[in-house]
């Protein structure tokens, strides 16, 4: 595959979505631009029988918007359609007209491939490759089920239960009464039952959940513990457990008309007359698999698209490097940044005798240093706006990017990292750092300091240095340094003695290198 740009267009029951990204010919994909509307193509009828003459045009109207978008990137388009135009008898009449007056060439996919493209785009997002996972994704007229490890589905079925589909049946006159929500509850029990019985014999480890439903539940529950923005957090990696899920059901449940619910903290206006109708679905499918906690995946059907499409060239679902979402995104984001990798290599390789000899003591974790790790990879991209104050430059990029793999606490302890890898040390009045945890706070001032003493071993960016043995006695931390052949290590020797004094302040060490 040549560099080139992709798109890719959801058709779901409630919503379309559009994703851009350009591709290089690695098969490495850098998302350009995502758009969605809400569209209603399923909420003529309660049977998704037929696609409305006012429904087909909004949704055309709709494409021909994401075309002129995809045609400014000069895109190649991909347009999966699922559940509503997948059981319309008139979807035929849908396809042609929409490819009549936009172009646009519809492909429509099985719930069994709806699914297993989902999956695709969740193990983009999630560090999940080799976890058995059950997947759950709640659409306007489907919900998807799927268990899957290491790329392969082992379990997948479509249910014809969805959130535009369950209102039009129970609350299409806009009204949550007693009566109708517990009919509402005992429908989606029925419905679901067959599928509860085959999960029993699914021995999956994780739950995760996508789209619409599960993350606005999701921003409901996170707006009850925090005042800040909820449109600027990344729900990527974000887990809530079944008492929260409870929570937020009942707050929606407490309402008794969608002009009241549009009101609740945290939920999407648009989503307001169908939330009950998901809450109910996703609140059974809880009780009735017994799942205790969901973490949820901003990757679903419309990144999967686009990473199908490229994996038909390039095979990265067999690829290591696809195995590993977190160092994936992590190295991408440093090659589009310009970043010195192999300065990066070699400190990660000097900075791992270091951390190894103070993790037992300090209580670092191999989580801490898949933080370390990535703050290596990204402390420098700061340069591709401006080399002065390049290490602010970094927090800003790292805080702003879309690191896939990692929760917003790690990625801000990641840019916090990075952000103090020369400069001046964290204090209280940084206002960034004095967001953390005093955990984190302590963990951002050990990872620096670590950074600090690698990134100065590696100085003049020529890996003079070969390597390191440290030794550790009382209160004396000792860096022998082993350089290469024929390289003087002077300046190295002193860029590390430069920038000890944040080690020494966060292990309690004095530390000699030579």
């Amino acid at each position: 595959m040549q560099n080139k740009t992709l798109a890719a267009i959801d058709i779901g029951t409630n919503s379309f979505h559009l994703a851009i990204a350009s591709v290089n010919d690695k098969g490495i994909i850098k998302v350009l631009t995502k758009d969605k509307e809400v569209v209603r193509l399923g909420k003529s009828s309660t049977d998704m029988k037929y696609i409305s003459l006012d429904a087909m045009e909004r949704a055309i109207t709709v494409l021909k918007r994401f075309k002129i978008t995809c045609d400014s990137f000069n895109a190649e388009i991909r347009a999966v359609a699922a559940c509503a135009t997948r059981e319309a008898l008139n979807k035929d009449e849908f396809i042609n007209e929409a490819f009549r007056r936009t172009g646009i060439s519809i492909e429509v996919i099985s719930g069994y491939e709806e699914a297993r493209l989902i999956y695709l785009g969740v193990l983009q997002a999630l560090d999940v490759y080799n976890r058995k996972i059950l997947l759950i994704d709640i659409g306007g007229g489907s919900t998807e089920f799927l268990t899957g490890e290491k790329g392969n589905v082992k379990f997948s079925n479509s249910i014809k239960l969805g959130a535009v589909r369950l209102t039009e049946k129970f609350f299409s006159d806009g009204k949550f009464t007693k009566e109708n929500i517990g009919n509402a509850r005992l429908h989606v029990r029925s419905i679901i039952n067959p599928i509860v019985r085959s999960l029993k014999k699914e021995n999956y480890d994780l739950v995760v959940g996508t789209s619409g439903t599960i993350t606005n539940l999701g921003s409901i529950i996170y707006c009850k513990s925090t005042t800040e923005d909820v449109s600027l957090f990344n729900f990527n990696n974000y887990k809530y457990s079944d008492a929260e899920l409870s929570y937020a059901v009942k707050t929606i449940l407490s309402f008794d008309n969608a002009a009241a619910i549009k009101k609740i903290e945290g939920l999407d206006s648009d989503r307001a007359d169908i939330i009950t109708a998901g809450a109910i679905i996703l609140e059974q499918i809880f009780k009735e698999v017994n799942i205790k906690q969901i973490t949820l995946s901003s990757y679903a059907l419309r990144e999967g698209i686009l990473f199908d499409t490229i994996d038909k060239e390039h095979n990265t679902l067999q690829s290591e490097d696809m195995k590993n979402v977190r160092y994936r995104s992590v190295i991408n984001l440093g090659r589009h940044c310009g970043f010195d990798e192999a300065h990066c290599r070699k400190i990660l390789q000097l900075s791992l005798p270091i951390y190894n000899a103070l993790r037992d003591k300090f209580g670092l974790t191999d989580q801490d240093l898949d933080l370390l790790e990535a703050s290596i990879y990204l402390h420098d991209i700061g340069h591709s706006i401006s080399h002065s104050q390049h290490h602010r430059h970094s927090y800003y990029l790292i805080k702003n990017s879309e690191l896939l793999g990692f929760n917003n606490e790690e990625i801000e302890i990641i840019a916090n990292i990075a952000r103090y890898h020369r400069k001046s040390h964290p204090k209280t009045k940084h206002i960034e750092f004095n967001k953390l945890s005093p955990a984190n706070k302590s963990k951002v001032k050990m990872l620096s300091g670590i950074l600090r003493i690698a990134d100065g071993l590696d100085r003049g960016h020529s890996s003079a240095i070969d390597s390191i043995k440290v030794t550790v006695q009382d209160k004396n931390f000792h860096v022998k340094v082993a350089p290469r052949e024929g390289k003087d290590p002077t300046l190295e020797l002193w860029g590390a003695n430069m920038r000890k004094e944040l080690f020494e302040e966060a292990f309690g060490y004095n530390i000699l290198i030579n």
